[in-house]
C-alpha cells in the first residue's frame, strides 16, 4: 500500500446522496481518520428523482464518469480498498439497477445501494470512528432528500429510523423565491415540525448532526465553524440571514457550498424541529459521516463490513 505504514491503512469511499456525490480518500490509523482527498461534485440526483424519477442515459454516463475518475483518483492515492455508497436517490430511482451496472462496468468497483438503517449505522460509525459508544446518543444525517435518525446507548441496540424529511425536498416543495420569503419560511419550519414527529423517541444525554447541510449552517452564524455547535439563538440568526441573501451572495459573503446555499432555510428548520422534538437547547455538528463510516468499517472489517454493521455501530476496542 503507497506510503503507508504497519498498522494503518488507506481507504475510500464515495456517497452518492440527492445532494452531491462525495469521494473520501482517508488514512485510517487504529480509530483516527486523517483526510487526504475531499471533494464532491452535484450530480442532480436528487432533482432526478423529484423530477421524472430516473436518471437517465445521459445522466448515468456522466455519474459513471464522474466514480471512475473518483476510483482513479483514489487508486493512485494509495487506497486499498473502494467503497461506493448509494443513498436516498439511488433507492428511488427507477433506473438504479441499471445504474449500479453501468458504475460497475466503468470503474470495477461495486456500488452497495444502502437501506435508511444501513446508512444510519455507517453514520453513527463515522461519528465515533468506530470508537465504544458510552453515552446515549442521536446521530441525525440531514440529507437532500431524507434525513436518517440513529439512536444508541451504551448495551442498548442501535435503533434506526430514516424519514423523507431532506433539505432539498422540503425547498422544492415550499421555497420559489431567492431568497425565501419570511411566509416560505415559515411553510418550512411548519412542514419540518410535522414531519420530525415521526422521528424515533429518545432522551439523548447529546445529539449531534452531520451532513453538508449542518456544517454549511455553521458557515453563517457567529463562531459556528470555531464552536461546533448550533444553538436556538443560531437559527434565529440564521433564518434571518438566509431571508435577506439570495443563494448567490450566501456563496460569496459566507463561502457556503453553491449546491448548499439554496437550501440552508430548510436545513435551519430541520435543525430546529429536531431541536424541540427533543427538548433541547443546543446539537453538536461533527465532520464525521457516510464516508468515514464506510471507510473505517471497511478497514476494520474488510468485505463483511456490510454484514456486521449493527454490530460495528457499538464500536470495538483496538
Amino acid at each position: 500500500m503507497t506510503g503507508e505504514a504497519a498498522g494503518e491503512q488507506i481507504g475510500a469511499a464515495v456517497d452518492l446522496g440527492s445532494t452531491s456525490v462525495h469521494l473520501l480518500v482517508a488514512r485510517v490509523v487504529d480509530h483516527r481518520v486523517e483526510p487526504l482527498i475531499d471533494e464532491s461534485v452535484f450530480l442532480g440526483l436528487g432533482a432526478a428523482v423529484e423530477g421524472r424519477g430516473l436518471l437517465g442515459r445521459a445522466g448515468r454516463l456522466e455519474l459513471a464518469d464522474a466514480l471512475a475518475g473518483y476510483a482513479r483518483d483514489a487508486r493512485q492515492a494509495g487506497a486499498s480498498a473502494i467503497t461506493f455508497v448509494g443513498t436516498e436517490p439511488l433507492r428511488r430511482l427507477g433506473d438504479a439497477a441499471r445504474i449500479v451496472a453501468e458504475v460497475d462496468a466503468a470503474t470495477g468497483v461495486p456500488l452497495h445501494v444502502l437501506g435508511h438503517e444501513e446508512e444510519a449505522f455507517l453514520m453513527l460509525i463515522g461519528v465515533t470512528e468506530g470508537r465504544p459508544v458510552e453515552h446515549d446518543v442521536l446521530v441525525v444525517d440531514i440529507g437532500g432528500g431524507s434525513s436518517e435518525f440513529v439512536t444508541i446507548g451504551p448495551g442498548r441496540r442501535a435503533k434506526a429510523v430514516g424519514l423523507r424529511l431532506g433539505a432539498a425536498r422540503l425547498t422544492g416543495r415550499h421555497v420559489q423565491s431567492d431568497p425565501p420569503g419570511f411566509d416560505e419560511l415559515a411553510r418550512l419550519r411548519k412542514a419540518a415540525a410535522e414531519a420530525v414527529v415521526a422521528a424515533p423517541a429518545s432522551r439523548p444525554a447529546e445529539i449531534v448532526l452531520v451532513g453538508g447541510t449542518a456544517s454549511n449552517l455553521l458557515k453563517i452564524v457567529p463562531d459556528g465553524r470555531l464552536k461546533r455547535r448550533l444553538t436556538t439563538s443560531d437559527l434565529e440568526t440564521a433564518f434571518g440571514i438566509v431571508a435577506g441573501h439570495s443563494a448567490e451572495a450566501l456563496v460569496e459573503r459566507y463561502l457556503v457550498r453553491p449546491a448548499r446555499a439554496r437550501i440552508l432555510g430548510a436545513g435551519a428548520a430541520i435543525v430546529e424541529a429536531i431541536m424541540v422534538r427533543y427538548g433541547v437547547g443546543e446539537v453538536r455538528v461533527a465532520d464525521g459521516g457516510v464516508r468515514e463510516g464506510a471507510v473505517v468499517a471497511v478497514a476494520h472489517a474488510g468485505a463483511a463490513w456490510r454484514d456486521r454493521l449493527e454490530e460495528l455501530a457499538h464500536g470495538w476496542v483496538g
